[in-house]
Parts: structure tokens; C-alpha cells; sequence
């Protein structure tokens, strides 16, 4: 049932395959690396003006491109286990990342109006719709708990729990660019962590490794809903 629930949900994607070494051996040569053009401690943005490395637009960047290698992690502990399903969902949130990255890097004030065009995040809300979508297919069969769960259920699961944490603090990096970033976009990062968490119990479920809960140093179970 999940696995034609998902083959419907990719069928919707709009969002480009995932090139495999063999194509991008077709591909032309990349440029160079390195460019030399940062060791001054500033960097460009989409638009061409230059800005400190540490001005709040790269931190967001380094952010976002943290998490999506934390990303690529999970995806390493999830390929050929029972919750590989989640793969391919994953590799799409890394694409999308890119762009988000690309939309933050540029303004939409920028002079370039056709840049900021080009670079427009969502603007019919599919992504974040779609993710909605991805955690009401996973959340029905996750066992229910009424107490805390502290991020564990093995090594994919983990991994899935501190890609989370990472997401959390993108959305916090994006909020000083809120005048300068689409909606879409931060709508997307906040809904990202709220896939990641389900996507993490999920894996823990599907792996058959149990989650553990929060219990009060005197030995009593919390329950939140208190």
C-alpha cells in the first residue's frame, strides 16, 4: 500500500531525476573549485553584489547546506534497509534545498528582476503541500506514545533526528530574511522538520528498533499531555 501511495506521490514531483555517474560523464567539464575571489572573507550572491561571510544570507546558505549533507547521511544508513523507500523522498529534499538556497541568495529586491524570477521558490505551495502529503501517508502506522521521544531508533533514524535539529535552525537563519526571501520558502524549511521528525519514527518502525522515551530522573513516565 505505501509503496503505490509513494509511486503516486513521485509521479506528482516536479522536481528534476537524480543523474547517475554514467550521465554526468556525458556532462562538459566543470569549472575550477576554487575561484580565490572569498579569500577576503566575502563572497557573492546570485545577484553579483559581494557581502561579508559572515552576513546573515551565508549563514543561512551553510545552514541549509548542512543539513542537506546530513541528508545524504541518512540516505547512507537507510540504502538497502527495510525503510529504503524513503530514499528517493530524501534525494528530492536536497534538490529542493538547492533551491531554496537559490532564493535566498537572491533578494527579491534585487535590481535583477530577472534573476529574482528565475529563482522563485514554490510560488503555488506545492512542495510544502506535497510534504504534508508524505506525512499523512507515514504517521497512521506509527505506534502512538504519550510520553516524550528522545531521538534514537538506530543509526538512520538518529541521523533523521539531527537532520531535524539542523532544519529547526535553517528556519531560525531564515527569519532575518524574511523581508528578503519568498514565503513559500520558509514555509517549506518549517514544514521540512515536521516531515523529518515523522520520517525518523518511521524509519525506526520499519527497521524494527524500538524508540526510547523521556522518564523523570525519579523514574516516573512524563506524559505531555498533562
Amino acid at each position: 500500500m505505501f509503496a503505490r501511495r509513494f509511486s503516486t506521490a513521485c509521479a506528482r514531483l516536479r522536481t528534476p531525476s537524480i543523474k547517475t555517474p554514467d550521465q554526468l560523464k556525458s556532462y562538459p567539464p566543470t569549472v575550477k573549485v576554487y575561484t580565490r575571489t572569498g579569500d577576503r572573507g566575502s563572497s557573492a550572491l546570485f545577484t553579483g553584489e559581494r557581502r561579508r561571510k559572515d552576513d546573515a544570507v551565508f549563514a543561512a546558505l551553510g545552514t541549509a547546506d548542512e543539513l542537506s549533507s546530513t541528508l545524504g547521511l541518512a540516505i547512507a544508513h537507510l540504502e538497502g534497509t527495510p525503510a529504503s523507500a524513503l530514499v528517493p523522498r530524501l534525494e528530492t529534499v536536497q534538490c529542493l534545498l538547492q533551491d531554496v538556497g537559490s532564493n535566498v541568495a537572491t533578494p527579491v529586491g534585487a535590481k535583477s528582476q530577472a534573476k529574482v524570477k528565475r529563482t522563485r521558490f514554490d510560488a503555488d505551495g506545492f512542495h510544502s503541500s506535497n510534504l504534508e502529503l508524505w506525512i499523512d501517508e507515514l504517521s497512521p502506522a506509527l505506534p502512538v506514545h504519550r510520553a516524550f521521544i528522545l531521538p534514537s531508533g538506530g543509526h538512520a533514524a538518529s541521523t533523521l533526528h539531527v537532520a531535524r535539529t539542523i532544519c529547526r535552525r535553517t528556519e531560525r537563519s531564515l527569519v532575518p530574511l524574511l523581508a528578503d526571501i519568498d514565503k513559500e520558502t520558509f514555509t517549506f524549511v518549517n514544514r521540512l522538520s515536521d516531515f523529518l521528525f515523522v520520517a525518523a519514527r518511521w524509519t525506526a518502525m520499519k527497521q524494527g528498533i524500538a524508540e526510547k522515551i523521556y522518564v523523570h530522573p525519579q523514574g516516573r513516565v512524563t506524559e505531555y499531555d498533562k
